[in-house]
Order: C-alpha cells, then structure tokens, then sequence
C-alpha cells in the first residue's frame, strides 16, 4: 500500500520515551478506506449481488460504517505509524502503546479525520567522544626461547604415547578409576573405569589431592561438595579406587618428529615457525586488548540513560526460556547484565552509524557460515531457518557492531608500552581495504544483474501482446457482469 502524507508532532515524555500525535484527514485515509469496502464485500452475502461487487451504500445499510471503518483504520494504522516514524525521525524500541483518539464520521456525511497517538521508548541520545584523541597502550610482543619451547611442548604432547608405570600416581599422570558417592547411608552417584588426568581440576574439588600419590589398586575416601545432580551442594564421602597409572611418553624434538608432525624437514625450521606462530597470536592478543580497552573505556565515558520498559522487556524474554515466571527472582540477579549488554549495543550502534559502517553480502555470508558452524547445523540449513525466523535482520546487527569497534580502533592511537606505535591493520583491517571490498562486491552484484535483466527483457518482448489481450479481456468482463448487479 502506499505511503499516506500524515500530519505528526512529537512529544518527548522522557528521554527515553516519546508520543506522536498522528492527523489523517479523510480524503488521506479514502485509499484505505475503499480497501475496506472491497474486502468486506468479498465476505458478505446480500441477495441481487454477487460477491465483491456490493456497493459501499449497501455495505453500510447492512454491515454499518463504523465496521468499515475499524476496518481501514486497522490496516492502516502499522504503516500510517512507520510514516509517522519516519516524518519526525524518532528511533523507536519495541511496540507502541497506540490509542485511537478520534475516527473519521461513523454516520452522516462522509468525512472527518483520524487522529491517534503512539507512545513507545526510543533510543537515548549519545554524544561520541573524539577517538582521535584518544591513546590506547597495549604489551610489547617479544617472542621468548620458553615461548616456542611450549608451543613444540604442546605439539609433542598431540603425538604422545600413554605408557603404563608401576608407580604412585603424579600431577600429569594419567588415571583409570572408579568413584563411589555416598550421603549418609545413600549411595547417590557411582562411576567405574573413568579416565582421568591428574591435576586437571575438573572433577570434584579434593580429587587430585586425594588420588596423588596412589598406586593401582589403593583407594582412599574424601569429603566433598557436590556440584550437580538432585543433591548438589550437599556434602558427600567419596571413595575412589585407583585401577591403573600411566605417563604421556613424548616423542624427541628431532627432525623425525619435525617431518612427523610439520611440513618441515628439521627441527630447527619446525622451531622458527613456531616463534612466528608465536608473535602472529601475541599480536592477535594486542588486537583484542586494544579492542576491548576502547570499549570499556567508552563505556566511562559515555553516560545516557537506558529505557526501562526495553530493559524490562529483555528480562521477560531471558525468563521465558528458562521457563520461568515473570515476577521470579531471577530477574533482578541478571538486570545487571542485562542492561550492559543494552548499553554496549547502543555504543556501538552509535558508533556504527556515526562511522558510516556498511555490511557486505560477503561478509554476512562468512558471518553465518561460521555461525552455522558454532551451532553445528548445516549451513544452509541454518540460513533458511534464520530467514524464516526473521534473524537475519539481528545477526546483520550484530556484525554491524563488531566491524563498528574495529574500525572505531582505526581512529585511535595504540602504542606499545615504549610508546612506539603499534598497527593493528593485520586483525582490524583498514578504510583503503573496506572500500575495496566495497567496489568489488558492487561489480559482482551488477555483473550479476546484467544476464536477469536481458532475460527479463527478452520475456517482456514475448509475452506483451499476449499479456495485454489477455488482461483487457478480464476487465471487460467484469465491467459487464458487475453492471446489472449495480441496478
């Protein structure tokens, strides 16, 4: 339907909510009311007309105007609202609380107009700070001797052999064992033949103190808390018998393990990748650090009230898939992250906006294939079911805002802790290289335009004379069968 010119004022209530008064007069409104008639006379049966072809005066004889006119006014009301939106550019959140104040004439004379108003929270007014001014420290990257040792100690550790030994257990050993939990007299959990690395820590708390120092067949009973199941948090006696003891054996860094495990030939050149790996994930690091000083620091900087009724709004929804109630305690225990994670998304909403950041086809591609990754599903799976449920709008958001802070870093100072400047281009990307990819994907999707629009062209050429007969053909014979039922 097209757009309706309307008459809108704004009012800010807070300053986070606002009201638009909305005026229509009734020749704005007539599309929508004609749309109404015609609907309504598919769905009436009056004696001497057909179905459709009821006149308007009929319509109101046996249906009455005030029908017609809720009619038309509820289907116009969404889009007379977004025009209305649109007109005094508020940014509205959530749904407007709408009130109908006064409807065009429900009797006598056609005309009068339709005033309503629309109360909804919108977003708070944000002042940016000028990020060139600002300077932002990050660690020096050095790639020590230990560093690499670690990184070749990780590796060797993939290609190790566990190795039965005739000891007590040790930190790093590797443990076969058998768990019995018991509360009082109540045996509440039992586990046989269970692979465990000694100090690992993620077990029961007082585990690897209690297996230390074991050989096969000892056992020992400690005192614990549990953690889950229907008893958690009650104290438990656990008894764990220890069934075998074995070492990681690692293979010698040579240049047999470096053909093993690398494309290399020696250990040395295995060694001197390594170191790269190692500066290349420092300086990843630096990014991040770099990344997430900016954001907090917007964070103090920035100070504007949230909306409540959102705020509230997102609670509600974190409640409800957890299955619980709205009024359930749980809910102030997660306001607090709740409205960081609000107060973040305006930030950088903001900071999208303001620094003009577009989202490529490309990228929202990647964006959820990796997505559809982290979840598992099949990519195209995945897609068509973020399509149908409406995400792609929301996961187009959030790339907007993640590319926001990467390229708000742009803008800002970073240096070393010798204040030697540091570039980050490598991992937040640079304004030469977005436009390049922006000109690249233009050419792509216009290349691509290119052969749909000669197919179209060549189908219109084919088909005109047909179309145009066919479709005059179908108007005739309504306007002769709508003629007597008219009379």
């Amino acid at each position: 339907m097209e757009s309706i010119a309307v008459k809108s004022a704004v009012e800010t209530l807070e300053p986070t909510r606002a009201k638009l008064t909305v005026e229509v007069s009734y020749e704005e409104l007539k599309p929508s009311i004609d749309h109404a008639y015609s609907h309504i006379a598919e769905q009436v049966n009056v004696p001497g007309f057909r179905k459709g072809k009821v006149p308007a005066r009929i319509i109101d004889q046996r249906v009455g105007r005030a029908a017609v006119i809720e009619h038309a006014v509820n289907d116009a009301l969404p889009g007379l609202y977004r025009d209305a939106v649109a007109e005094t550019g508020i940014k509205p959140l959530g749904q407007p609380e709408v009130d109908v104040t006064e409807v065009p004439n429900l009797t006598g004379a056609v005309g009068g107009q339709l005033t309503f108003t629309a109360e909804v929270d919108v977003r708070p007014e944000i002042t940016l700070p000028d990020l060139s001014a600002y300077e932002i420290t990050v660690d020096s990257v050095e790639v020590t001797d230990e560093d690499v040792e670690q990184r070749l100690e990780s590796l060797r550790e993939r290609f190790g052999t566990l190795v039965g030994v005739d000891r007590a257990a040790a930190d790093g050993d590797f443990v076969s064992i058998d768990l019995k939990a018991t509360v009082g007299e109540e045996e509440v959990d039992s586990v046989t033949g269970t692979s465990y690395q000694v100090g690992a820590g993620t077990m029961l708390e007082g585990m690897d103190e209690a297996i230390t120092g074991l050989s096969a067949g000892e056992s020992t009973t400690f005192t614990t808390t549990l953690v889950g199941g229907e008893r958690a948090g009650e104290e438990a006696e656990v008894t764990v018998t220890v069934s075998s003891v074995k070492e990681r054996e690692l293979p010698a860094a040579d240049d047999e393990f470096a053909e093993l495990a690398s494309e290399f030939d020696t250990i040395d050149e295995l060694r001197a990748d390594l170191r790269e790996q190692v500066g290349k994930d420092k300086n990843s690091n630096r990014a991040v650090a770099a990344r997430d000083q900016l954001l907090e620091r917007l964070r103090g900087e920035i100070d504007f009230p949230l909306p409540k009724n959102a705020v509230d709004a997102e609670i509600k929804a974190h409640l409800e898939a957890e299955g619980k109630a709205e009024d359930d305690p749980h809910g102030e225990e997660v306001r607090e992250d709740t409205e960081k994670a609000m107060r973040d998304q305006f930030i950088l909403d903001e900071l999208a906006q303001a620094l003009e950041v577009q989202v490529g086809q490309n990228e929202l591609l990647e964006f959820l294939l990796s997505t559809s990754r982290q979840y598992g599903m099949d990519p195209n799976e995945f897609i068509q079911s973020a399509g149908q449920a409406g995400q792609i709008p929301i996961f187009a958001g959030e790339l907007a805002r993640n590319k926001a802070l990467a390229v708000a870093l742009r803008k800002v100072k970073v240096v070393d802790g010798e204040g030697k400047d540091v570039d980050l281009s490598d991992f937040i990307g640079s304004d030469d290289d977005d436009a390049a990819a922006a000109l690249a994907e233009a050419a792509a999707v216009a290349d691509a335009a290119e052969p749909a629009e000669e197919s179209a062209d060549s189908g219109e050429s084919a088909d005109s004379g047909d179309s145009a007969d066919s479709g005059d053909s179908a108007d005739s014979a309504d306007s002769a069968e709508s003629a007597p039922s008219a009379d």
